[in-house]
């Protein structure tokens, strides 16, 4: 995880604050899925190259 993202995580539980929670969990999801790169592809993501 970015340490920007991991930053703002914190300070999202610190204050309570429910509504950044929930995006800083979307842009992480969206990071693992397809914003990296280079992490390897989750089991349930099935291969294109197929």
């Amino acid at each position: 995880m970015p340490q920007w993202l991991s930053n703002q995580l914190m300070r999202a539980f610190q204050t309570k604050n429910v509504r950044k929670i929930k995006l800083l969990n979307d842009c992480w999801y969206f990071y693992r899925v397809q914003g990296s790169g280079t992490e390897e592809r989750t089991p349930n993501t099935p291969n294109q190259n197929r």
